[in-house]
């Protein structure tokens, strides 16, 4: 018989169909049952030795909340016997429902080997027991993860003695993650979380990755990359990111009709073993990364979500360095423009936050333009260490793409069929923020533009963190940073930006309201309670309606 591993996790939902992402024990036909007559089936496809179905469920009613079960083979598996918890649904918005988006990013299942005693709880834990003790109160439409959902170079130490027991962790890449079959020992961790469990059969959510998905600044440039790939390990580490993230996370980013067009899901469900065919398109995404496409967009009634991939899509050479290829950053523009005017909100989400603390801003420029050799080899040198020592790989540090950003904003924002706002949604950097740009008057776009960060989900602060970005926004690091700035030659870029909510350090959630024209939007922090247990604290609430 077979059993249900992993899942489910409802992942896409409109007014009509859903899916819903499933591992397994064994090949099998995997169904959904939904209590008033909606279903799903499909047979289960291999890759690297495991089992896996993405379910597509119709005949779903627009405004409905319908309880689900998971069948294997025709034997229920889900809910869970004795399940503390109430019955999964597939919740679907009537066309004048408020829009309900959280997100966030950084979550350890486990804090890693070496201590972080104060990591404290988990958001998404306390999330779902909120959402578990009302089922029928406010709860998100979608839940918008920002990178980091698993960590392949920071392993919880269970996680280090299963890899012991597996292979020698003396040789590289210790007690990182090496091959598929350690990445699934990751998904297992953070998604068998019971609490996380049911929140992702439940809430329906969309994914990107970040670097420590793969590994702490990847892709940061292109010296870094060569002497990953001088390496002995990194080619199997590499592809089986990819790999893994292409069956846990990306194919349920995609539309039921973007899954029947896709040519790599055909293949890997036509063969008895999808693992060459997925190996194949992987080895391609790293010989020739614009050939792949990670980016998306989702639609939620008059919100647009397009999520945005800032690591794998990235242009290297130090004279032609850009965050997104061409073909990216032109997919990018088409998605605002096509049916303008059909959405009243548009989301940019990207795991790097595009507006920074003015310190760190114009201390990634500069170092962008020491890589680049504005000051000689010896500076170029100097700048590449700093680079990589200093995480400086945002939006700032590609100036092109900062300002191409910017430009793409302003013209969505701006004149007939313009939404209310555009919001750039982002994690990353371990605390949250609220910050507004501006441009030369008479210029700027009619919508209100906000950049929305919020991180970690679960995981440590450092006091350096805390200092540092409370120090960044002040307006002697302002007027540091430009100095510094200038060393490189570094000219002003053209919008300028205040933060207008923030610093917020703790594990946290952001949340949009988004109905009509209207916007509103709340942070909230996982904080314990006495005698046991956590809840999620409202820390700050603000319209952003125009």
């Amino acid at each position: 018989m077979a059993d249900l591993r992993l899942g489910p996790l409802l992942r896409y939902a409109d007014g009509s169909s859903a899916t819903v992402w499933v591992e397994t024990s064994r090949p099998c036909g995997a169904e959904v049952r939904g209590a008033d007559g909606a279903r799903g089936e499909s047979r289960t496809f291999q890759v690297a030795g495991h089992h896996y179905a993405l379910i597509e469920v119709t005949g779903l009613t627009p405004g409905t909340t319908q309880p689900y079960e998971v069948f294997l083979d025709g034997t229920r598996v889900w809910p869970l016997p004795d399940s503390r918890f109430p019955p999964s649904v597939i919740r679907t918005p009537a066309e004048d429902d408020t829009v309900r988006v959280a997100f966030g990013s950084c979550r350890w299942a486990a804090p890693p080997e070496g201590g972080h005693d104060t990591v404290g709880p988990d958001a998404l834990d306390t999330l779902a027991a909120r959402i578990a003790a009302d089922p029928d109160g406010d709860r998100p439409d979608v839940l918008v993860l920002l990178g980091d959902q698993v960590y392949a170079d920071e392993v919880s130490e269970d996680t280090r003695h299963w890899l012991a027991a597996r292979r020698d962790l003396s040789e590289p890449p210790g007690s990182e993650v090496a091959d598929y079959e350690e990445y699934t020992r990751l998904y297992y961790e953070s998604w068998l979380d019971p609490e996380v469990r049911w929140l992702l059969s439940t809430v329906p959510s969309c994914m990107i990755f970040d670097d420590h998905d793969v590994i702490d600044d990847w892709n940061t440039s292109a010296s870094w990359l060569a002497e990953m790939r001088a390496t002995p390990w990194w080619r199997e580490r590499l592809l089986s990111g990819l790999m893994s993230y292409w069956v846990h996370q990306h194919l349920g980013n995609l539309t039921p009709a973007e899954l029947a067009t896709d040519p790599l899901y055909a293949a890997v469900r036509q063969t008895p073993d999808g693992t060459d065919e997925l190996r194949a398109f992987a080895c391609g995404a790293d010989t020739d990364p614009a050939s792949v496409r990670w980016s998306y967009r989702r639609d939620f009634g008059r919100v647009r979500l397009l999520m945005v991939d800032t690591r794998a899509a990235r242009v290297l050479d130090e004279q032609h360095r850009a965050m997104l290829d061409p073909g990216e950053a032109q997919w990018l523009r088409e998605q605002i423009h096509e049916g303008r005017g059909d959405y009243d909100h548009l989301l940019i989400g990207t795991s790097l936050p595009w507006l920074l603390p003015h310190l760190v801003h114009d201390a990634e420029a500069w170092d962008a333009a020491l890589c680049r050799g504005e000051r000689g080899e010896r500076w170029a040198r100097f700048g590449e260490r700093l680079r990589r020592a200093a995480d400086l790989e945002h939006w700032a540090a590609f100036p092109a793409s900062f300002d191409a950003l910017a430009e793409a904003i302003r013209e969505a924002g701006s004149g007939p069929g313009a939404p209310a706002t555009v919001c750039v949604l982002s994690g990353d950097v371990h605390h949250a923020y609220v910050a507004e740009p501006t441009w030369p008057e008479g210029s700027g776009p009619e919508a209100r533009v906000v950049q929305l960060t919020c991180s970690p989900v679960h995981n440590s602060i450092p006091l350096y963190i805390r200092l540092g970005f409370r120090f960044g926004w002040s307006a002697l690091a302002r007027a540091l940073g430009r100095r510094i700035a200038g060393h490189g030659g570094v000219p002003r870029p053209g919008v300028d930006w205040r933060r207008t909510g923030g610093p917020w350090f703790g594990n946290q959630l952001m949340t949009l309201a988004l109905r009509g024209r209207s916007a509103s939007v709340r942070l909230e922090q996982a904080r314990p309670v006495k005698g046991g247990g956590a809840r999620l604290r409202m820390v700050a609430e603000s319209e952003l309606s125009p």
